[in-house]
C-alpha cells in the first residue's frame, strides 16, 4: 500500500496547540485527569498534556475493537482497566480517533460508572461518515472525510505508529 501525506509535523503542532489552550481555559483552576485509550493516543496524549498550561494526573486503560483489519469488529473488549479512582473528580479521555463511535460510546458509559464530577472526550480525528453509533467528541484537532489513515501514534497492524505526520493509506 502506498501512503499520502493528509497532516504535516507543523500542521499537527499548530492545531494541538490550540485544542490544548481550549482545554486548559475549561479547566482552570480543577483537577483534571487525563486517561489515554492505548495505544493509539499515546503521542498525542504526550504533545497534548505538555501544551496545556494547567496540572493534570494521567491514567490510561485499553479498549480493543479492530484487530489486525482495516474495519472495526462491532464489539469492545477491556483490556486494560485506570489505576486511579476517578470518583467525584473531572476527566478527559484522550483517544486517536472516532471512528464507528462504538469503542468511544462504550468507554465513555463504562467510566460514567465510576461517577465522575464530569467527562469530556478529546480526539485527534473524527472521522464522521463511518459512525454506526452517535457520538461527539468534546474537543476535536481534524476532521476527515474517511480513509485509513496512520502516523502520529495511529497504526495499520501495529505499523507506522511512529511516522511524524498522518498518512492516507491508498489501496493499489
Amino acid at each position: 500500500m502506498r501512503k499520502e501525506i493528509l497532516f504535516s509535523r507543523e500542521m499537527i503542532a499548530k492545531r494541538v496547540q490550540e485544542v490544548a489552550r481550549r482545554i486548559s481555559a475549561d479547566y482552570t483552576g480543577r483537577e483534571l485527569i487525563v486517561i489515554g485509550i492505548l495505544k493509539g493516543s499515546f503521542i498525542f496524549m504526550a504533545d497534548l498534556i505538555r501544551a496545556m498550561n494547567i496540572p493534570c494526573r494521567v491514567d490510561f486503560a485499553r479498549a480493543a475493537s479492530y484487530g489486525a483489519g482495516q474495519e472495526s469488529a462491532g464489539r469492545v473488549i477491556m483490556t486494560k482497566d485506570i489505576e486511579t479512582s476517578i470518583k467525584g473528580k473531572d476527566i478527559l479521555v484522550v483517544e486517536d480517533i472516532v471512528d464507528t463511535g462504538t469503542t468511544l460510546s462504550y468507554l465513555v458509559e463504562w467510566l460514567k460508572e465510576r461517577s465522575p464530577q464530569s467527562l469530556k472526550v478529546c480526539a485527534f480525528l473524527d472521522k464522521r461518515k463511518r459512525r454506526k453509533v452517535a457520538f461527539e467528541a468534546d474537543y476535536v484537532c481534524f476532521t476527515i472525510e474517511d480513509g485509513f489513515v496512520v502516523g502520529y501514534g495511529l497504526d495499520f497492524n501495529e505499523q507506522a505508529r511512529f511516522l511524524p505526520e498522518v498518512y492516507v493509506l491508498e489501496k493499489q
